[in-house]
């Protein structure tokens, strides 16, 4: 206990100490909540029909945490697999983009659609006017194409999410809680096996990233991310071992591992069976595409598991190890 106290205070000096070097690098930062202001929750890709109960709950959540709370227009319609058709999603989180008096877009879920409606959205006013879009999952489609306009976002819970058992999420609330409201966010890990990271040492870089899926269907195009210099975090569900080799071979060839810092990996979920034995773990496999003098974490609780900690993607992070943890430190915008 007194190691862990004594370890824990070692990192609130650290995170004090972030300062003028690194706001060179530093994205724009929405402004954070206050009690008052108006958030929206959107639709842009899944289904919600029949999950209306849970949105309203997650309505809730936010009134009492004294903000007012709008919903999209269409986002419990339904076009085949969508929220509504691209159209209407797209003029959902349009809307929120344009409204100046919305201070927030929380996704209510994921699945697939995001990256449909990208092309279809007008961020011009969002530039002048920066807000945080805050999600997981099929929302990486947009944390990439934020961050290339130079502003933070939030990797977070989902509306959904209020779905897991109440006893599971409370590090997800109370950490999307103080992402949102600009309370300091950091976090203690314990070390896992396969972590490779040299200790004593702390590394700082800009984290960006997502979901493994998204973030490598994002290649090619005006959504790709730029890796080098920064931390990469990335998290996966439902995937065969193949789909994960062959998506980290991708970014691996298009140089993503080149350059980076650092790579923090969240939960890595529901892993699908081949047919035959692979022959090899997930670990294993990152391991491979990153370079070995590129220190790997992980372990992170964030992803599709019930305790998914907030991150500020675009913003500068430190982290720090010694045998037993490692911290992910955020700077204090």
């Amino acid at each position: 206990m007194k190691r862990l106290i004594v370890f824990t205070a070692f990192l609130l000096t650290i995170s004090a100490s972030i300062n003028a070097q690194e706001k060179i690098h530093t994205l724009i930062t929405p402004s954070y909540l206050k009690k008052g202001d108006t958030i929206a929750i959107v639709a842009p890709a899944g289904i919600l029909k029949k999950r209306i109960t849970t949105v309203l709950e997650a309505k809730r959540l936010a009134e009492k945490w004294g903000l007012h709370v709008v919903l999209g227009k269409n986002i419990f319609n339904q076009k085949n697999h969508f929220a509504g058709t691209d159209a209407e999603r797209a003029a959902d989180f349009q809307s929120a983009l344009d409204n100046k008096n919305i201070k927030a877009i929380w996704v209510a879920r994921g699945g697939y659609g995001s990256v449909r409606i990208l092309d279809l959205l007008d961020f011009s006013t969002f530039i002048q006017f920066p807000k945080w879009i805050i999600g997981y999952s099929d929302v990486t489609a947009f944390h990439g194409h934020v961050h290339n306009f130079g502003v933070e976002t939030i990797h977070g819970m989902l509306a959904t999410s209020l779905e897991e058992n109440p006893e599971e999420i409370i590090q997800t609330i109370a950490s999307f809680k103080k992402a949102l409201f600009g309370a300091p966010l950091y976090y203690t890990i314990p070390s896992a096996i396969d972590n490779r990271i040299p200790l004593s040492e702390i590394i700082t870089g800009q984290l960006v990233g997502g979901n493994l899926a998204i973030v490598a269907s994002m290649l090619g195009s005006e959504s790709q991310l730029n890796t080098d210099g920064k931390i990469l975090f990335i998290e996966e569900i439902g995937e065969y071992k193949y789909s994960i080799d062959r998506m980290l071979q991708s970014l691996k060839r298009a140089g993503y591992f080149t350059k980076v810092k650092a790579v923090i990996v969240g939960d890595i979920s529901s892993i699908k069976q081949n047919s035959t034995n692979w022959g090899s773990s997930v670990e294993q496999l990152i391991l491979e595409v990153v370079p070995q003098d590129i220190p790997v974490l992980f372990n992170f609780p964030a992803g599709h598991e019930a305790d998914n900690r907030a991150l500020i993607f675009g913003r500068n992070i430190k982290l720090v190890a010694d045998k037993e943890n490692y911290s992910v430190i955020f700077s204090n915008n």
